[in-house]
């Protein structure tokens, strides 16, 4: 990749990550922890199947341009698991690995993602919490 394009792809994807992060930061109050990890993880299916094709890609061209892409999609997804994560802890497992994009190849970080997005997809983080006795007392 050239200089001139790794510098073009790191412009969009920064223009792109702040956009979103304004975006996220304006719904969050709205949305669930939960609501925010799926949102955050349809980002990361949309990443890993760019990344699946730029491996397929037989154009080196193309396969540079869909990693690019796949790149951003996954940066896009970092501030609104980090608001998950901000709202319930059980989603920081999902940002740290995110966060780690930057450093980490995307390859390296698509098994763990998977999993995490699996979570976020499964049914019993959709669920409403059990309801509390207001009594405050203690039986017994």
């Amino acid at each position: 990749m050239t200089a001139r394009v790794r510098t073009r792809l790191t412009r969009f994807a920064v223009g792109a990550t702040a956009l979103l992060a304004s975006g996220t930061v304006a719904t969050s109050c709205a949305a669930s922890a939960g609501d925010l990890a799926r949102t955050s993880c349809a980002h990361v299916t949309n990443s890993i199947t760019l990344y699946d094709r730029s491996m397929k890609a037989t154009d080196p061209t193309e396969a540079t341009r869909l990693k690019g892409l796949a790149y951003i999609e996954l940066l896009s997804a970092i501030p609104i698991a980090a608001q998950a994560a901000y709202h319930d802890n059980q989603w920081e497992s999902l940002s740290t690995t995110l966060s780690e994009a930057s450093r980490v190849p995307e390859a390296t970080l698509i098994p763990a993602l998977q999993t995490q997005c699996r979570n976020a997809d499964a049914s019993v983080f959709g669920q409403q919490p059990p309801q509390t006795s207001s009594s405050g007392g203690a039986g017994g």
